[in-house]
């Protein structure tokens, strides 16, 4: 009787034991899969969120700023197309260049065409580098630096690849390249130099002769500034430009954009 007993006594033991130890496995294997799913559910949080960051925030920006371009474009008095001079082989000259009028934060100065990134490139130029303007209204301008036409430093920022990414190919120009910068005084003409890659404390590329405080400023400068690698912003590329020539509206856009002026404006 002893001896049945405990042996029942003992299998019952054994029989707790078991239960206990599946019971365990079973917390574990579930919690493993709840870990899982929520692991997954990250993944495929993130997975939308990289693509609404390089994606989805493009085609938003992409449309306000066409919108704003051909607003200002169709606004502007001028023809869309090059006038030629008087007499053939004539050299233009349009007298003094001027310089653009100062504008309130988040105000549109002008247009920026940059032909080496690409035939339909134009994007708004907005007073202001924060956010609200980087991130929808297209490349800002630093407000204490010179506006366009200006001797000094016309410098300028944009985002890479997120936010209408307009300054996404910065890395592909070459020297001789031309920027455009259309405004209400006029064409501007700028010649691509360089570029500089610089850590994000280097504010003194915007000084007036950039990097150098104390050298009183000669020439018409513009500078572009945007994050690098171009998926990071461990650094900035800055790009340096000089106004080669001036042109008012009465004469026309500049050849080499004439078709997309005409399109902004709606001739074309």
């Amino acid at each position: 009787m002893v001896a049945a007993g405990a042996d029942a006594f003992s299998g019952r033991a054994a029989d707790v034991k078991w239960n206990d130890r599946s019971r365990k496995e079973a917390l574990v294997r579930k919690t493993i899969q709840v870990l899982g799913e929520l692991l997954l559910t990250v993944g495929v949080i993130l997975l939308l969120f990289v693509g609404w960051d390089l994606w989805w925030t493009n085609v938003v920006a992409d449309h306000q700023q066409d919108q704003a371009v051909q607003n200002f474009a169709r606004d502007l008095k001028g023809p869309t197309a090059p006038v030629k001079p008087p007499k053939p082989g004539s050299p233009e000259d349009f007298g003094q260049i001027p310089v653009t009028q100062p504008a309130g934060h988040g105000e549109m100065i002008g247009v920026v065409y940059i032909p080496r990134f690409g035939a339909d490139y134009s994007r708004p130029l907005i007073e202001g580098t924060s956010q609200d303007v980087l991130d929808t209204l297209g490349l800002g301008h630093y407000d204490q630096t010179s506006m366009p036409g200006a001797v000094g430093n016309f410098a300028l920022a944009g985002h890479r690849q997120t936010h209408g990414a307009v300054l996404d190919n910065i890395h592909l120009l070459q020297p001789g390249d031309h920027v455009y910068v259309q405004t209400r005084q006029g064409y501007y003409t700028y010649v691509y130099r360089n570029t500089e890659i610089v850590l994000p404390r280097r504010v003194d590329v915007l000084l007036p002769v950039p990097t150098d405080p104390q050298a009183r400023p000669k020439e018409r400068l513009m500078t572009m500034t945007s994050c690098n690698p171009r998926f990071g912003s461990e650094e900035r590329i800055i790009a340096y430009s000089a106004l080669e020539s001036w042109r008012p509206l009465s004469a026309g856009p500049p050849q080499e954009i004439a078709a997309r002026v005409a399109h902004n404006a709606g001739n074309g």
